[in-house]
Formats: C-alpha cells, structure tokens, sequence
C-alpha cells in the first residue's frame, strides 16, 4: 500500500503468513492413458520430510479421451484436490495462468499430465527452495549426451529435429537474458510464490514456458539448475508439440517477452 503527503511517500505492505505449502499446478488434455498414475504418484508423493504440504490444483482442458472423467472421479475420492474445469481446449499456457490464480502455496511447481519426469526428483527440487538458498529451480534434463529426445523406430528424425530445435533456443535464451542455462524448457519449473508479485502473464500455448523464465530472469530470479531423470514420449505416444507452429510462436514469444515487454 503506497500513500503521499507533503512529508513525503509512506510505503507499507500486508504481512502474508507462510503455509509451508507446495501447489502443484497440472494442466492436463487427453492424457487419459497416464493422468491415473500421474496423479496417484503426485498426491502419495510424500514431502513432509522437507517440512512441506500440499495442493494439488488440476485443471481439465475439456479433454475427449475420457481425461475429464478420470479427474472428476480422482477428485471425489480425493476431496482436498482442487479442479477447475474447462470449458474448452484452451491450451497449456490458458490452464497454467488459471492455476497460478488458484494457487495458494508458499512454491510453484508446474507439472505436465504424462509420465516423461520422475516424481521423485520433486525431493532434491524442492530442498533448496525450502531452504531459501534459491528463488527459482530447473529441472535440467540434460545429462551431457545432446540426444535428449530418443522417440525410436519410425520417429528418429522428429527427435533430432527437436533436440537440434532445444540447442538453437537454448543459444538464443542464453545470449539474449545474458545466462548460461543447459536446458530453459525443462517442464519442471519450481519457484517460490513471491517471484510472481507484480507480474502479468497472457501465453496461452507452450510460449507461457518462456513467457515465465523470461520474465522471472529479467526480474532478477536466476534459476538454478539440478539434473533430473527424463524418459521422452514420442508423437505416437501423444506428444502435443507442433513442429513448425510453436517454434514460429516461441520465436515471437521470445521478442515479445524479452524486447517488448516492459517491467
């Protein structure tokens, strides 16, 4: 709360309590195959070890594979989950700002409707966030071989094309936010709640990825990086990606978020 009188400005400011809570934010679309055990894995995940809670906030994109379903029966066993409901694909970037609306937790972790990253790895995430010796963590999928994505027999070029897509980008966000990251697209994004104060966020697809670490780097949250297991899914296994759409958008996306928005 900011005031002015002929003394001068008056700057004053709610104290917010800490809940010790991690909001789990995961937008899912036809995902029926995996949301099951993705959200199993999730809500018996158990990080009281780190002193922390959970809130579980899923939100449905108006699937027609049956995901809808899946998670509105998961959430009546599971009455302390949270859904929000779609009501039309809206894509990834609309779901995840909804989530962010909803989110009630001390941290931010935005976690995708498939099996590609390991749950565990939520243990050595999270620690240094819980210890507040970082604002801002990546789950970096990279393990020194460049063949991050391996989708094998009929899908060997798609992999390459996109592994050779991830190094040009990561080139790009390097030498235009002034960093040195191995892998700025990793879907394991966790940060704690304040890094989002005073900002606005409108991507609505897979651009909100670089709409958020752009953003928070400007802000002054360099993130820091911790090794994670990663099993690629392929297109046949219901990767979402557009090959030529979304790099075109993530482009744009990348002088809108790091040139022309203004802080």
């Amino acid at each position: 709360i900011k005031s002015s009188n002929k003394d001068g400005v008056f700057v004053s400011a709610v104290k917010r309590e800490r809940n010790n809570t991690v909001s789990f934010i995961i937008p899912v679309y036809n995902e029926n195959s995996t949301v099951n055990q993705l959200l199993n894995s999730i809500y018996n995940k158990d990080i009281s070890g780190l002193g922390l809670k959970k809130e579980i906030i899923i939100i449905e994109r108006n699937s027609t594979d049956g995901t809808r379903e899946s998670v509105q029966k998961f959430a009546e066993i599971h009455n302390d989950v949270k859904i929000i409901l779609e009501d039309r694909p809206r894509r990834k970037g609309h779901a995840v700002r909804n989530g962010f609306n909803a989110a009630t937790g001390d941290f931010i972790a935005i976690q995708d409707g498939d099996l590609e990253y390991d749950i565990n790895d939520y243990d050595k995430l999270l620690l240094p966030l819980v210890n507040y010796r970082e604002a801002f963590v990546l789950g970096s999928r990279h393990t020194g071989d460049w063949h991050m994505r391996k989708f094998g027999r009929g899908e060997n070029g798609l992999a390459t094309y996109l592994n050779i897509g991830q190094i040009l980008f990561t080139g790009l966000i390097n030498i235009g936010c002034g960093v040195k990251l191995k892998d700025p697209f990793t879907m394991y994004k966790l940060f704690r709640r304040e890094c989002l104060y005073g900002l606005k966020f409108d991507g609505n697809r897979f651009e909100i990825d670089w709409e958020i670490l752009i953003k928070l780097i400007r802000k002054g949250f360099i993130p820091f990086e911790i090794p994670v297991n990663y099993l690629s899914r392929s297109f046949k296994q219901g990767k979402k990606i557009r090959l030529f759409q979304d790099p075109i958008l993530c482009l744009m996306g990348f002088i809108k978020y790091r040139y022309l928005y203004k802080m």
